[in-house]
């Protein structure tokens, strides 16, 4: 990021209107700034999968269960933080790759479960390692304190959140 934009605009509305107090865009300006930052620095490795970053959700999602590896469309729903739907169509472009299948839920006929093929393990196998040590890389320019204290505050901001909204997931 070129120089400091947010504050520039923060100057110019302390400028053109001192009736209002600008410095919540230092935040939520910076939050957002950088969430177009991370989502261009984090894509690459999915998109050279032929993965979006739904479809690496899903995977990551699967995987992070542990064997067998399955999850009912609702369970990945919550997980993912996005609707049924939005689940469904992501499945269906997976299974059209391989990566999952969807089968008949033993406990309930009338259900069906989501799991990782052989094919979608080793992928998002190596997919996680890359991802991680992509966000590894974008942190190194702060120390453990620094990581520990932004953890902590975006948490609190989350919690404050939480109940206003159910945003998007997180990666991985």
């Amino acid at each position: 990021m070129d120089g400091d934009r947010v504050a520039e605009i923060v100057g110019q509305w302390r400028r053109e209107r001192p009736d209002l107090d600008p410095s919540p865009l230092l935040i939520i300006g910076r939050i957002q700034q950088l969430a177009d930052v991370l989502d261009a620095a984090l894509r690459p490795p999915f998109a050279a999968a032929g993965l979006g970053n739904g479809e690496f959700d899903v995977l990551a999602a699967l995987r992070r269960e542990g064997e067998p590896y399955t999850l009912t469309a609702g369970q990945l729903s919550q997980r993912m933080l996005v609707t049924t739907g939005a689940v469904t169509k992501r499945v269906d472009r997976l299974i059209a790759r391989g990566l999952v299948s969807r089968s008949v839920f033993e406990a309930d006929a009338r259900g069906r479960v989501v799991g990782l093929t052989p094919a979608g393990v080793a992928l998002i196998d190596r997919l996680i390692e890359e991802h991680l040590t992509n966000e590894a890389t974008i942190l190194r320019g702060l120390t453990d304190d620094e990581r520990a204290a932004l953890e902590r505050l975006l948490a609190t901001l989350a919690g404050t959140l939480g109940s206003q909204s159910s945003g998007p997931g997180t990666r991985g």
